[in-house]
Order: structure tokens, then sequence, then C-alpha cells
């Protein structure tokens, strides 16, 4: 390693990169400033970011940013420790870490990246789902009045409904219909219940139906 990884393990004991919330060319620079996977026993901060970072290996070229800040890092490090000591007993280093606690730090990012996904996405504007509908009502016979009808439908509240335009039109032997438009909000609204309630001005109406229905 070309550098001695205490700051470095310090700069990543409260962060997940070196910069930012994404891998950036400043990891990048970093990561090719060390010769090898950090010690996880001593440095397991570091040999956590060393592991993540280098599943980007293939993509170092396109990872946004610059490399200031892990120059920045690089050149403030202190000087490299003294080699160890002839005869110290190399069974007892661990050049790559424990594979169980750097793959466990990475499960702990992914997990970090799903979260924060989820986040945004459940704090996208939700799409309200709505429909036109015409509607007919049918009066008794030629002599209901048809204002009264009209005022009556029009009378019934519901949140995610808005009445629109209307008209009356002819079926005959001087009966007419009155046709009129309203848009809904599909999950607040439902159309059986709104003619339930429509069919409650029994001295007016003798029946409804859905005519067409459109989603917006």
């Amino acid at each position: 390693m070309s550098f001695d990884l205490t700051q470095l393990e310090a700069h990543l004991a409260t962060r997940s990169y070196v910069e930012g919330y994404t891998a950036s060319q400043a990891d990048v620079h970093v990561f090719k400033a060390l010769s090898g996977a950090p010690d996880a026993t001593k440095a397991p901060h570091a040999a956590r970011w060393w592991k993540h970072i280098r599943s980007y290996e293939s993509e170092f070229n396109s990872l946004p940013g610059t490399s200031k800040a892990g120059e920045a890092l690089t050149a403030s490090a202190p000087a490299p420790a003294a080699p160890a000591a002839a005869g110290e007993d190399d069974e007892d280093i661990d050049l790559f870490g424990s594979d169980d606690e750097v793959d466990a730090e990475a499960e702990r990012i992914k997990a970090e990246r799903v979260a924060e996904y989820a986040a945004k996405k459940a704090n996208k504007p939700k799409t309200i789902a709505k429909s036109v509908v015409t509607l007919e009502v049918k009066p008794w016979d030629d002599e209901t009045d048809m204002k009264a009808l009209e005022d009556s439908v029009r009378s019934i509240q519901i949140e995610g409904l808005v009445w629109g335009a209307s008209k009356l039109v002819p079926i005959g032997y001087g009966i007419r219909k009155l046709q009129i438009t309203l848009v809904v909000e599909d999950e607040l609204v439902s159309l059986d219940e709104l003619q339930e309630k429509i069919a409650e001005f029994e001295d007016y109406i003798q029946s409804s139906d859905v005519a067409a229905m459109q989603k917006l």
C-alpha cells in the first residue's frame, strides 16, 4: 500500500464512500492508491469499502465526480508504517481479512441502497386514476319535473365525484331522460353505490344506467 490506512479507516467509519453517497472518481483514486485489500481485522471499514468499490472496477472510467477528495485524503495521510520485524510469524497476518466481515458490510450497503430506492419511490406523487362517466337517468313519465330530478341527482356529494354538463334527451311519448357527465376518482367512488343513492329519489327517478365510461 502506498499510504497508511489509519486515516482512511477513520474517514470510512462514518460513511460508505470517500465523498458523497455514491461511488465516484474520489473512490477510484484511493482504491488505486492501495496495493491490495486492507486487513479486515485492523481496518474493517476500509476492507468493506475496498471490496465494494472493487465491484465497480469495470465501470471506473464512467463513475461521476472528480478525484480531488481522494487526492486530498491520500496526500494528507501519515507516512507508511515501518515494516514488520524480521521473524514475525507470517501466519498471524491476514492480508485479505475475513470474508464474512466484508460480506456483511457489503450486504449492509446493499440494504441501505434498497431502502433509499424504496424511500424515493414512496415519495413520488401517486397517479390518481379517474374516469369520465356518462350517466342516463330516466323519469317515471312525461309529467316528472325534470329540473327537480336533475337537482336531486346533483345534490349527491361524494369525495372524488365532480358533476359535469347535462342535457335532456327525448326517448318517446313526450318523455325525456337526463344525460349527465361526471368525473370520478376510481378509488373513492363506486358507481354502484352512486346509482343506489340516485334511486333513493324515487319520486322522480325510475332508473339510471351507465351509458359510457372512459379512463382519464
